[in-house]
């Protein structure tokens, strides 16, 4: 399969402090590729400071890697012409969290529609323009008549964010990054944009990295996941398996913080007996160590590999030592997106 867009070993330090002596490793050494075969939804999880949105910002390419390669289309997207990084702006498009700030107060809703139709040059004329956002609208599901024309404040949250997954959608992508689409919207409104970046997928054939903390939506319309730790991999396969029965520690603890309806279970009862993290012990072992109730010996030793534990299966644990390693971009053996 050849890859849409990939991270290969892509590692991001960020700098800070007087004569920026003070860094802090983002994304450390993460390989991920997308298709372009079959469209899929894949979740990046993980708790605040995991690395997540940064590994949407190297994708969309508004930052550029310390180490390794960002590649689209089989060449490195830093090493693309302007017409190439044209096509990309185009293929690939995002989603943000706050459906607040992509609005001008001073501008109709519209503007967030036609700026990229002018941009990009899309339509022969205002007519075809029109019926362009029309249907966008309609397909996230918005009245173009009750939508175009008003004010920001003028619509809900939820309208103004099913409108920038439209702007998005007048693009005809083959990649949307949807980065905590949903986190600032109410919850009844959660649903119909969730459902809304389902439909482009099946309908449209547009793949979709979901960049979230909420496993509960990620399981609900994601088909595989990938656990971010502190910048590494700790877990990744088939969002069913993986949230039904996690292996890595830290995603059981990510699991036991979901609330489940079901009365007999007591919220975080598989929190309990997880230790607060120290700070002063990190050090070149494994970087969940310190909050494990399972660390053994050998975690203080060096950080664990991907050990696959099934064909849709890896978790970087030595717990499963005795399972073949996944070497860099063999991540996609379990995420369904081997790549040439």
């Amino acid at each position: 399969m050849t890859a849409l867009l990939e991270l290969r070993e892509t590692t991001k330090i960020y700098s800070g402090g007087v004569f920026k002596r003070r860094t802090t490793v983002a994304l450390d050494a993460v390989s991920l590729s997308i298709g372009t075969e079959t469209p899929t939804i894949t979740a990046i999880a993980g708790e605040s400071g995991s690395g997540k949105t940064t590994m949407g910002m190297l994708f969309l390419g508004f930052l550029e890697p310390t180490k390794g390669e960002v590649v689209y289309k089989g060449k490195d997207l830093w090493a693309s012409s302007k017409e190439e990084w044209r096509v990309f702006r185009r293929e690939v498009q995002a989603i943000f969290q706050d459906p607040f700030e992509v609005y001008n107060p001073f501008y109709k809703v519209d503007h967030v529609l036609t700026v990229p139709i002018a941009k990009f040059g899309i339509g022969s004329s205002k007519a075809q323009q029109r019926d362009m956002m029309e249907k966008a609208l309609i397909d996230v599901g918005l009245r173009p008549e009750e939508t175009l024309g008003r004010y920001p404040h003028q619509l809900s949250g939820g309208q103004r964010q099913r409108i920038t997954v439209a702007r998005a959608l007048i693009l005809q992508p083959k990649l949307i990054i949807a980065d905590e689409p949903v986190s600032m919207v109410d919850a009844s409104l959660r649903a119909t944009i969730l459902q809304s970046l389902r439909k482009l997928n099946k309908d449209l054939g547009i793949s979709i990295l979901y960049i979230t903390h909420d496993l509960a939506t990620a399981y609900h319309i994601c088909e595989n996941i990938m656990v971010l730790y502190q910048g590494s991999v700790a877990e990744a396969g088939d969002v069913d398996t993986v949230i039904k029965d996690p292996q890595h520690p830290y995603t059981r603890l990510l699991v036991g913080s979901i609330a489940w309806p079901d009365p007999k279970r007591k919220w975080g009862q598989e929190v309990e007996e997880y230790r607060s993290e120290t700070l002063g012990q990190r050090g070149t072992g494994c970087k969940f160590m310190p909050r494990c109730p399972r660390a053994m010996d050998i975690c203080r030793e060096a950080p664990p590999p991907l050990y696959q534990t099934s064909p849709t299966r890896a978790a970087a644990c030595y717990l499963y030592r005795d399972h073949p390693i996944l070497e860099g971009r063999e991540i996609g053996k379990v995420l369904g997106q081997q790549v040439e």
